[in-house]
């Protein structure tokens, strides 16, 4: 297949172990924060907490994850330790019981993405040239929300058999566990790392020092990183947005049907907004996301129905897209096989830390008042960082 062309094996398992994580992933979370209001009775401000810590969590140790599988040249062992913990965290919250519970084992598995996250991209980056960098990781994207389109179908039709029960979310969540660990065997059995030509070889230091190893990173990569953490501040929890449609009066199963519309538009945009990168540069992409983000959130603080909710998440959905694939790629360019690894996670790491501010005080705005208000404050924020990211120069 011709959309396939240079694409290694590595980045077609990994693809495929980030779908059955997804497929399970995406079987718990849409209906989490519904299971919290409705079954154990917490309100927004816990959801706030408990999801942004879980996004903070996310990217906590990124950055050190991304050092030390630099310096040890072994990056398939922190992917499968990542998947691994995440997959084991979800048994936690299959039978929690309280909303504190849930806050415990949702920020474990987060932390379990945090680990396996920078080195997963690095082994992407490093099993993709530069020329088809943008299209591998829109691929990757691409098989990761397949299983996020397939994972609420496969919830919903339980949920259903359960007419939209509590038992009905603990089957759910139960069942969820099962396609999480086939993430890991892939991993585990398909996933090789790649080799270093001989001169590449020679040059990488076994051990950089870590300080040393920031220092290397460019001042384009930095300023990049200001402007995305600005843009993080912006960037809350999306179980808010789930939280607003239910506000509206939308059921948890067409919540689910119109979290599949959002994934459907999500894998439908991820490899030709990387493509596209790749031809016409990352910048002119990754600005105009962030634009379309803040006209997102403009939307849903005026909202008023299904439709428009529905077009909403679909416009959200190619928005991610653009920002999960064409960021990585943008990064990585900036960055060489010696220190991707740190790149990503240093990325990864300095934005994750906004998530949980952002998250917070959403919620505690959104308490204190009213929607409207909070989405168009965050819509502001997402506007200013675009604008900040057009004034900069372009990477040399």
């Amino acid at each position: 297949m011709a959309i396939l062309s240079g694409i290694k094996k590595n980045v077609l398992v990994l693809g495929a172990a980030s779908f059955f994580t997804d497929v399970s992933s995406e079987m718990i979370f849409p209906l989490l924060p519904v299971f919290l209001t409705a079954v154990l009775g917490a309100g927004k401000e816990a959801i706030g907490l408990i999801e942004g810590l879980a996004d903070s969590a996310s990217s906590l140790l990124d950055i050190f994850v991304g050092y030390w599988s630099d310096a040890g040249r072994n990056r398939k062992r922190f992917v499968v330790a990542g998947y691994g913990l995440s997959s084991l965290s979800k048994f936690g919250i299959a039978f929690a019981s309280s909303w504190p519970a849930i806050l415990v084992f949702r920020s474990v598995e987060r932390v379990g993405k945090s680990v396996r996250t920078a080195p997963r991209d690095a082994l992407i980056a490093a099993s993709s040239g530069r020329g088809s960098r943008g299209k591998a990781f829109g691929i990757h994207r691409a098989m990761d929300t397949m299983g996020a389109i397939v994972g609420p179908a496969l919830a919903f039709v339980i949920l259903g058999a359960f007419a939209d029960s509590s038992d009905g979310y603990r089957a759910v969540f139960q069942l969820a566990l099962i396609p999480a660990f086939v993430a890991v065997a892939l991993i585990w059995l398909f996933v090789r790392e790649p080799k270093l030509s001989a001169e590449k070889e020679k040059k990488k230091p076994l051990r950089p020092d870590f300080w040393q190893s920031l220092r290397t990173l460019s001042p384009d990569y930095r300023r990049f990183l200001g402007i995305s953490c600005l843009f993080s501040l912006s960037y809350f929890s999306f179980a808010f947005l789930i939280v607003r449609a239910n506000e509206l009066g939308i059921s948890a199963q067409d919540i689910l049907l119109i979290y599949i519309l959002y994934n459907v538009a999500y894998m439908a945009a991820s490899i030709p907004a990387g493509g596209l990168s790749d031809r016409i540069g990352r910048k002119r992409i990754i600005a105009a996301s962030f634009l379309l983000y803040a006209l997102v959130l403009a939307g849903f603080a005026f909202a008023a129905n299904l439709w428009q909710i529905a077009l909403l998440f679909a416009i959200y959905g190619v928005f991610v897209a653009a920002d999960e694939s064409v960021n990585k790629a943008y990064v990585s360019d900036m960055a060489g096989e010696g220190n991707r690894g740190i790149a990503l996670g240093a990325y990864n790491s300095a934005v994750g830390a906004a998530y949980l501010p952002a998250s917070v005080l959403f919620g505690a705005a959104w308490a204190a008042f009213g929607a409207p208000f909070a989405f168009c404050a965050a819509a502001g924020i997402a506007a200013i960082a675009s604008i900040a990211f057009i004034a900069v120069k372009s990477p040399r």
